[in-house]
């Protein structure tokens, strides 16, 4: 027999404002990761406050003083009611600042986003190699035509495979383009 969602659990997803009070940096990471990996931030934030351990951890090692120098904006973010009574108890049982244990669980995301800083400056390394081999192939191409003609079977293979070819790497342009976010960060 399949276990049965609980009304409780169904509630527990259920969607809740809250806001909070971020650094600049904090809200950025956020937005970053979410569109880079194109996750919701939604899914992102529940991911980082409901992991349990690592929130208790954050909330034995907040320094509220260090904490409250920090130039901070208000900012509303979308989260699960499983995750909001989760940051609350939490705040609650080590008497830690809810703002506090939200803007140290996203500095979680920081680490990602170097990884994915370098792994975008060697996707434009390759799309760099991909544009070279696209140029020397679309030469190939007007050779194979102008030696075999159009209708030659070599030069159709040939210039079916420059098609998926030049409509990959415009795929991947777009996608380095929309990780430029991560460049800046």
């Amino acid at each position: 027999m399949l276990p049965r969602p609980t009304p409780q659990d169904l509630r527990g997803r259920q969607s809740v404002r809250a806001t909070f009070k971020l650094s600049a940096k904090a809200i950025e990471a956020m937005s970053i990761v979410a569109v880079h990996l194109g996750i919701k931030q939604k899914s992102l934030f529940d991911h980082l406050i409901e992991d349990a351990q690592s929130l208790k951890l954050i909330a034995r090692e907040v320094e509220s003083d260090r904490f409250n120098r920090i130039g901070r904006i208000q900012k509303t973010f979308v989260i699960s009611r499983k995750t909001l009574y989760s940051l609350d108890e939490t705040s609650k049982r080590f008497n830690a600042p809810r703002d506090a244990l939200v803007e140290y669980s996203i500095q979680r995301l920081l680490p990602v986003i170097t990884r994915e800083r370098e792994k975008h400056r060697r996707r434009k390394e390759i799309l760099r190699d991909m544009t070279e081999y696209m140029e020397n192939g679309l030469k190939i191409l007007k050779k194979s035509e102008s030696l075999l003609g159009e209708d030659d079977p070599v030069f159709l293979r040939w210039e079916s495979a420059m098609k998926a070819l030049v409509n990959s790497q415009r795929d991947i342009e777009g996608f380095i383009e929309k990780g430029k976010i991560i460049e800046d960060f």
